[in-house]
C-alpha cells in the first residue's frame, strides 16, 4: 500500500478537493443551514450554525488519515460548496458521503467530486471497494452515485438523520469497485 498524503488536494476539471481549513467555517455554515441539505444527511444538524460548522471542522482534524479523509469542495468563483469524505467504522467497509450547498445542485459538481476522490482513494490507499448509501427520498444522490461508477446492491438499511430529529429513515445501499 502506498503512504498515506496526509494533506491531499484533488483537482478536477472545476473543483479542488482540499483539506478543510478552520476559514472555512461560515461559508459551510451559510450552505449547510438548509433544511433540505441538512435533511439528506445522516449527521448534520438543523439549523447549522458557524459552532457546528467549527466543531465538525475541528474534529475533522482530528481523524485518523488511514481511515478517514474529509475534503471541502472549493469551486474557484465561490469558495467553499461542500464537503465529501471517505469513513471507515470498526468492523465495515470503507464509505463515501457528500453534501454540497443548494446553488451547485444539478451542475454535475457532485459526481465531478466523487469520482476525482473515488480515484484518490484507489490510489492513496490502495481501495478497491466502496460503500454508500441514500436516503429512499433522495433519487438525485443515487443518481450522482450511479454516474460515479456505484452499482445497487439490492439492501436497504435504516439510518437515522439528525436533521430530521433522529428520524429512522430507509438508505439504498451501493457498492463501487475499482
Amino acid at each position: 500500500m502506498c503512504a498515506i498524503e496526509l494533506e491531499p488536494v484533488i483537482t478536477t476539471q472545476r473543483l479542488r478537493l482540499r483539506k478543510p481549513r478552520r476559514s472555512d467555517a461560515a461559508q459551510l455554515a451559510i450552505h449547510a443551514n438548509d433544511f433540505d441539505v441538512a435533511r439528506m444527511t445522516t449527521g448534520m444538524p438543523y439549523p447549522y450554525g458557524v459552532d457546528h460548522a467549527e466543531g465538525f471542522l475541528e474534529k475533522t482534524s482530528e481523524g485518523d488519515p488511514a481511515r478517514e479523509a474529509v475534503f471541502v469542495i472549493d469551486h474557484p468563483d465561490h469558495g467553499a460548496i461542500g464537503v465529501l469524505g471517505f469513513h471507515t467504522q470498526e468492523g465495515r467497509d470503507s464509505e463515501i458521503g457528500y453534501w454540497l450547498g443548494r446553488p451547485w445542485w444539478g451542475e454535475g459538481y457532485a459526481t465531478e467530486a466523487a469520482k476525482g476522490a473515488l480515484i484518490w482513494a484507489h490510489q492513496a490507499w490502495g481501495r478497491r471497494f466502496m460503500r454508500a448509501g441514500h436516503f429512499t427520498d433522495n433519487p438525485a444522490s443515487g443518481q450522482v452515485l450511479c454516474n460515479a461508477g456505484f452499482l445497487y446492491t439490492g439492501d436497504v438499511e435504516l439510518r437515522s438523520s439528525v436533521a430530521r430529529g433522529g428520524q429512522a429513515t430507509p438508505t439504498r445501499m451501493m457498492v463501487w469497485l475499482a
